[in-house]
Formats: structure tokens, sequence, C-alpha cells
């Protein structure tokens, strides 16, 4: 499982030009699951997202995780993560999982995360296309794989 976390002031993600999930100051989180994800490892991304040590401190160095900061987690499916880009000119997608089962993992973890009440949380739509703003905040991104 592969997410791009994106340190943020504000994000939303919008289907059909209608809001679906917004945050304000805290992650907006890119998922990508591959077809060998399990349960166990959407636990584990989300424990390492909300734990991960991004947010400044009052010297500002970034020593803080978002759950120490209580801001908002958007989840945001992306199959195109988990493409494969090495060799050619067009992405591939046999490494990542079938629409279905994507789709129940990816619900799972929004499932997970909003049973831990650490953090506000929002999501996009598994398999719709969506329009995502944010605001980058730094700009602070990182790549997070377990």
């Amino acid at each position: 499982m592969l997410s791009v976390i994106q340190l943020v002031t504000h994000a939303a993600v919008s289907v059909d030009d209608v809001v679906i999930g917004s945050i304000q100051k805290g992650i907006m989180a890119l998922v990508g699951i591959d077809k060998v994800d399990t349960e166990k490892d959407a636990d584990k991304l989300f424990n390492k997202i909300i734990n991960y040590r991004i947010f400044p401190d009052e010297h500002g160095k970034m020593n803080l995780s978002l759950k120490a900061v209580r801001g908002g987690l958007l989840l945001v499916p992306q199959f195109t993560l988990v493409a494969e880009t090495a060799k050619g000119t067009r992405p591939g997608f046999s490494t990542g999982m079938p629409p279905q089962e994507g789709k129940q993992l990816f619900e799972y973890l929004i499932e997970h995360a909003k049973k831990q009440n650490d953090v506000s949380i929002a999501n996009g739509c598994f398999g719709a296309y969506m329009q995502v703003n944010l605001c980058n905040d730094g700009p602070v991104t990182f790549i997070l794989q377990v």
C-alpha cells in the first residue's frame, strides 16, 4: 500500500462539481492499493499517516504528528500511484488491486480511520472521476509505503 501525503492548509475533493469531502489544516493522502495489500496494510498505513511527524513545533521543526495537532485527514483513492512506470512511455496497471477488491479495502481504510477518533476524516470516492483542490503547506510532501 502506497500513499503520497501532503501537509495542507485546506483540501477538498469533488465529484461532478459537488464537494464530497473537505478538511482544513491537516494531511491530504492519495492512496494506491496493490493486489497484494491487506487490511493489516491499511491499518499500518493509517497509523503511519497520523503519527508521521511533519507538522512544525513551536521552534519550526517537523516534530508534531497529525494526531498531535488534531488536524484533518482527507483520504483519496488513486490507482495510478501503483502504476508500473519503469519501462516505455505508457503506464501499466497490472500490479494494482482489481476494482471491486480495491474498493472494499479503501472502504475498510475509511471505516478503520473513523473508528479511531484521533482526527477528523473525509474521503474521496473509489472509482469516481474526482477533482482535488488543495493548498500544499510548505510545500511538504512525502511518499509512505507499508
